[in-house]
């Protein structure tokens, strides 16, 4: 897999530095970068509706914060989006709300990987955020319409 657009566009003591401010700012949440696959034909998350919704209260799983959505802007990436995570937020839950964001059909399947690895439904975010984070501090997710890596 090709390296990530977010380490290619920011440098990594920027990018190590803003996930170190937002861990110590928001410790219950996990600074994800999501890009979808380079060749994947699913669509692309809409960054202007990744927002924090306070009416969905069985989902209230992702939020594009103020924090990082300067980040999102600078980039200027078509396939990038960047979310903190409640650090107790399962992988299942999490590609529910990519599927949601993306307007995904519940036929058409998606898949997302963290380290080119399906990790398991059930995993908790931080237990996989501990193990598979990089060294920039930042959990680099990709998604696909394709089991691309498994």
């Amino acid at each position: 897999m090709s390296k990530s657009s977010f380490k290619i566009e920011h440098e990594f003591e920027k990018r190590r530095a803003e996930a170190e401010r937002i861990r110590e700012k928001y410790p219950d949440r996990i600074p994800v970068i999501v890009e979808k696959a380079e060749r994947s034909d699913i669509p692309t998350i809409d960054k202007k509706n990744s927002h924090y919704d306070p009416d969905d209260h069985q989902y209230i799983l992702l939020c594009l914060l103020r924090a990082v959505c300067d980040l999102v802007l600078i980039c200027q990436l078509p396939f990038l989006v960047i979310y903190l995570v409640p650090a107790d937020l399962t992988v299942g839950q999490f590609v529910y709300v990519i599927r949601k964001r993306i307007k995904l059909s519940a036929e058409k399947a998606i898949f997302i990987f963290v380290d080119n690895v399906l990790p398991p439904t059930g995993a908790i975010m931080s237990t996989i955020y501990d193990e598979k984070k990089d060294e920039d501090g930042f959990l680099y997710v990709t998604y696909s319409g394709e089991n691309t890596f498994g």
